[in-house]
């Protein structure tokens, strides 16, 4: 898995740790393969400030990952 596929495997697999994207993402325990075509893909799309796996965590990933809670109408007539 490469470019904008593995960015999106691996930012959905994120909050899960290093080695879990990684397994997920089709590298298994290949973590350094994993680390490396991440990075590149990153920077071929122009995400120049990519440095690791948490740099792809969204806030709401990270709210849900600390116990959050999520506000939301119950639909989208009813505020």
């Amino acid at each position: 898995m490469r470019g904008t596929e593995l960015i999106d495997c691996a930012k959905s697999s994120a909050p899960q740790g290093l080695e879990r994207a990684a397994s997920n993402c089709g590298y298994g325990d290949d973590i350094e393969a994993f680390q490396s075509n991440l990075k590149q893909a990153c920077q071929e799309i122009g995400l120049k400030d990519f440095k690791n796996l948490n740099d792809l965590i969204t806030d709401r990933q990270r709210m849900v990952q600390q116990g959050g809670v999520e506000i939301a109408p119950d639909s989208q007539t009813s505020l």
